[in-house]
């Protein structure tokens, strides 16, 4: 058995092998996370697109509307945001989430003036 010169005894290769598993366990999290990160932020994106549709507003409209619906019904935002792209597809959506989304949009809407 070797020792180091200051006495301690050489680190074991299966010391070293468990810190890479341990390291490789973490970038795998990482990576993960950042996977379902990036989906839900195109979820978002697609549900601010169907709000630009119809109710015809600016971008930063778009996730106004998203982000009160969600804090009003108590309903994640990217739950909000996949029920929304859900009713562009098949015209279904819950009462709850319709009434609020109507509040929204009027509240939200471009004032017509008389010309």
């Amino acid at each position: 058995m070797s020792v180091h010169t200051n006495g301690s005894k050489p680190k074991t290769p299966h010391a070293s092998h468990d810190v890479v598993a341990h390291h490789v366990a973490e970038l795998r999290q990482e990576n993960a996370q950042l996977q379902q990160a990036v989906h839900s932020h195109a979820v978002i994106d697609q549900a601010i697109g169907v709000l630009l549709a119809v109710g015809e507003l600016t971008p930063d409209q778009g996730w106004d509307v998203l982000r009160a619906i969600s804090q009003h019904t108590n309903i994640k935002l990217r739950h909000v945001a996949q029920l929304l792209i859900e009713w562009a597809r098949t015209g279904n959506l819950c009462a709850e989430v319709r009434t609020e989304l109507e509040r929204q949009l009027a509240a939200h809407r471009p004032t017509q003036s008389g010309g």
